[in-house]
């Protein structure tokens, strides 16, 4: 399994290693983004290794140190959690892994503005008076656009991510979605992640929970519960579930751990630091 890169007509770039799949881009100076490009791919190679090297203490909670760059920002993003929830760094691998790719295809240049995408977790660079439109996925199991915000130079979030029940990952709650706005994408993982384990009913007859290491043997949620479906909810149970998760986001951007925060579930979404007028259908 190698590494492979494409510069797509676009003139973004492609680049897939394993399980790693991303999608980046630069705008600026015609030689300053072949000399970000050339970065970037020079940088790309090692990151799977390096995440393979340290798998096993990745999956444990947050805590012992770690080698690799991209293993470093995962262990940083959920650090801060983890005297008060369970998890692991693996709860921040793929805003890790985009934050690590931006820094190598930021470095030295200067670029009008920048993103990489990894599966959904985007790492941005914006020069001054750039702004940047971000795409609202209200349901990651039938991916569509339900909304639009702008981010601007003065906004002081670099990182975008989104988690919930559906997706390519397990969550122990039942949001629909929840997108965070952080310092840096895998800090907005981190926080997606159990935000989005907040949205929840426990013990509800509707909710279909099998443990994790059924679904995967590898898991780093071991025999957690996570969930696999969300039969028919009352508008006052639907209400219930986002206020737990509003709960626990609203008292992370009073801490300044995360800037905004979005959770939807079944057609009902609120928001955190961001205006009610800021999303556009």
């Amino acid at each position: 399994m190698t590494a492979q890169m494409r510069l797509r007509p676009d003139g973004s770039l492609h680049l897939h290693h394993g399980p790693i799949d991303c999608i980046l881009r630069a705008w600026g100076d015609a030689a300053e983004l072949r000399a970000a490009y050339t970065k970037v791919t020079h940088a790309f190679p090692a990151v799977l290794p390096e995440l393979c090297a340290e798998l096993s203490t990745l999956r444990q909670p947050a805590g012992p140190a770690l080698r690799g760059p991209v293993a470093q920002r995962m262990r940083a993003a959920c650090l801060p959690f983890a005297t008060t929830h369970f998890i692991t760094p693996m709860a921040a691998v793929a805003g890790a892994v985009a934050d690590h790719l931006l820094a190598a295809l930021c470095e030295g240049r200067r670029l009008d503005r920048a993103f990489v995408n990894d599966g959904g977790d985007i790492a941005f660079h914006l020069a001054p008076h750039a702004t940047f439109a971000c795409g609202l996925v209200s349901d990651l199991d039938a991916p569509g656009l339900d909304g639009t915000f702008t981010l601007a130079h003065h906004h002081p979030a670099r990182g975008l991510a989104t988690s919930g029940a559906g997706g390519r990952s397990f969550s122990l709650g039942i949001a629909d979605s929840v997108t965070v706005l952080a310092a840096n994408a895998a800090s907005a993982d981190a926080a997606a992640t159990l935000i989005a384990n907040a949205v929840d009913l426990p013990g509800h007859a509707a909710i279909t929970r099998v443990p994790a290491h059924t679904l995967d043997p590898d898991s780093d949620l071991g025999d957690r519960l996570v969930t696999r479906h969300v039969g028919a909810l009352t508008a006052p149970e639907i209400a219930r579930a986002l206020s737990a998760g509003q709960a626990l986001a609203a008292s992370l951007h009073a801490a300044g751990t995360i800037h905004a925060a979005v959770l939807t579930l079944r057609g009902r979404c609120t928001t955190i630091g961001l205006p009610s007028h800021a999303l556009a259908a």
